[in-house]
């Protein structure tokens, strides 16, 4: 059986995998069949009891070569790659600013057997446009937040960080906050998307894209 088809209902026009042709495959950053099957499955994960279905593990490597990974939400994906915005002072943004180049993994534990999606590719800021909407966005005192976090520097005492906040909130008092020049967004532009699909026996099924010289190939893996 094609694990990949089964919850198909939530992937709106998703092409059907024996039919896709070269040119499906070859256009764009990311296909439409690559975005079909991904949607599908979070649209899956969303309407699953998973608290946080868009939560992705980010692994980079700093310049020492050193690994790091953390957890954050996914928001934004189009043909060009999944976004995720943050504090460009922070571990991450640091290490991605000198090796721009990531892993992320969605992992749902509650949807079939369970499902995994890889992805490793460059990462690109997005343009300030798209940072000023997606903070205009964000609650409050998210905002706040966003100024006054000294994000990944040592804090003395949880009533530092809170006097912070509360000097923030007096500086913008009824006045709209701005998006921080420190705090943005970071695109993962794929080279490779990985589907797995859990099975029992461990048995599983795995089907991996990749670009190669522009293009993408398609795949299967042994689990």
């Amino acid at each position: 059986m094609d694990r990949s088809r089964q919850g198909q209902q939530y992937a709106v026009g998703s092409p059907s995998r024996d039919n896709t042709t070269n040119k499906e495959i070859e256009m764009g950053v990311l296909t439409t069949e690559i975005l079909d099957t991904f949607n599908g499955l979070l649209a899956e994960a969303q309407a699953s009891a998973d608290r946080e279905p868009t939560a992705m593990t980010v692994a980079t490597v700093g310049t020492g070569h050193g690994p790091s990974a953390r957890t954050v939400l996914l928001k934004g994906l189009d043909e060009r790659g999944f976004v995720f915005y943050t504090n460009f002072d922070s571990c991450k943004g640091r290490q991605l600013a000198g090796n721009p180049q990531a892993a992320l993994l969605f992992h749902w534990k509650l949807i079939r057997e369970g499902v995994q999606v890889r992805i490793e590719g460059n990462v690109e800021s997005v343009t300030a446009a798209e940072a000023d909407a997606y903070f205009a966005s964000r609650p409050r005192p998210s905002q706040i937040g966003a100024w006054a976090s000294l994000q990944s520097q040592t804090l003395s005492s949880r009533e530092e960080f809170e006097r912070r906040i509360d000097e923030v909130e007096k500086h913008y008092a009824d006045l709209p906050v701005p998006r921080p020049p420190h705090w943005s967004g970071f695109r993962v532009v794929p080279e490779l998307v990985e589907f797995w699909y859990g099975a029992r026996y461990r048995l599983h099924e795995r089907h991996c894209y990749e670009r190669v010289d522009g293009q993408w190939q398609q795949r299967m893996l042994y689990p």
